[in-house]
């Protein structure tokens, strides 16, 4: 089973939940469109690409219940990330030829992930050969494998690719505040590989390409405008800041689709804004007040290369 999949026995969404990560491998069964809003809003299922699949099957879901009304509010579930509304929208083109029609489309959302995946992930790690040949050190923002962007990652795969090459000699996995994507599941997919890897403070990414630690920064997307400007987690502005000072290649790894012709610059994404307590929790606040965006923007002249299954945008 993949980690977003269909169940038939029921019908239901099956994901596992990557809230519980890495302490826990916790499986939920959606049964119900509310229970896949709920799982997309709370990030049991989070990522760009793996949102597209579950809003696909949330979708089929939707339909399978009687109830296509509910796949709109799946696809508006969270604002920032392109994948998700294509991902429902391209079943609810299916919706009046049945529910059958509606999970093989869902279906084939997802099959067609692994194959993106593995076009973009070794166009990426064959760039990163060329632009620093060598044994390279590199450094991820958040989280960008297998359980963010389905079977072959983005970023997060192109790294594993070099690791698989022989050419990989470290990864520094950024935390990722809030919620520790970085750390709770980064990690716990780098561990998985078997590959080389230190935990680094968010706030030290900077200093660490600075001090000449990172050959290499990739990043995944979950929205990039027409001019290339590049809505990812928040952080990856920063980063992109200090490997344009130090003459790092700064690279986003993300699918074709995520490319938005219809948003001209990044001021016209809108960037999520996360509750407070997510950032209060962590520290036994209760009363503070909070700025959570979710996701920042990096102009695109700060960006090396933004590599999709199909293309090379310099």
């Amino acid at each position: 089973m993949e980690f977003v999949d269909w169940s038939d026995d029921g019908p239901a969404v099956v994901l596992l939940d990557q809230r519980a990560l890495p302490h826990a491998t916790t499986w939920l069964t959606l049964r119900t469109v509310d229970e896949v809003v709920d799982a997309i809003r709370t990030l049991a299922v989070r990522g760009a690409p793996s949102l597209g699949i579950a809003g696909a099957y949330g979708a089929a879901l939707a339909c399978a219940l009687g109830d296509p009304a509910g796949a709109e509010r799946i696809a508006t579930a969270r604002p920032t990330a392109v994948p998700l509304a294509i991902g429902v929208r391209r079943v609810i083109a299916r919706l009046d030829d049945g529910p059958a029609a509606a999970l093989a489309e869902a279906r084939a959302v997802a099959a067609e992930a692994a194959v993106v995946n593995a076009r973009a992930t070794e166009r990426a790690a064959d760039l990163v050969q060329e632009l620093r040949p060598g044994p390279v050190r590199a450094l991820t923002l958040c989280n960008t494998g297998d359980l963010a962007c389905g079977p072959g990652g983005s970023a997060l795969g192109a790294i594993l690719r070099l690791h698989d090459r022989g050419a990989l000699t470290e990864v520094l996995a950024c935390e990722t505040r809030p919620l520790l994507q970085g750390a709770r599941l980064t990690v716990w997919e780098l561990a998985r590989a078997g590959a080389p890897y230190r935990l680094c403070v968010d706030s030290a990414g900077p200093a660490a390409i600075a001090s000449g630690l990172v050959d290499a920064v990739l990043v995944g997307a979950d929205r990039i405008a027409a001019n290339g400007d590049t809505a990812n987690k928040i952080g990856t502005y920063m980063l992109a800041c200090a490997a344009a000072r130090s003459g790092v290649p700064f690279l986003v790894v993300a699918p074709e689709e995520t490319i938005d012709s219809t948003t001209p610059t990044g001021a016209d994404i809108v960037v999520e804004e996360r509750g407070a307590d997510e950032v209060r929790g962590l520290a036994g606040l209760t009363d503070t007040p909070v700025y959570n965006p979710a996701f920042d923007v990096t102009p695109f002249d700060l960006i090396t290369a933004v590599v999709t299954e199909k293309q090379v945008w310099r």
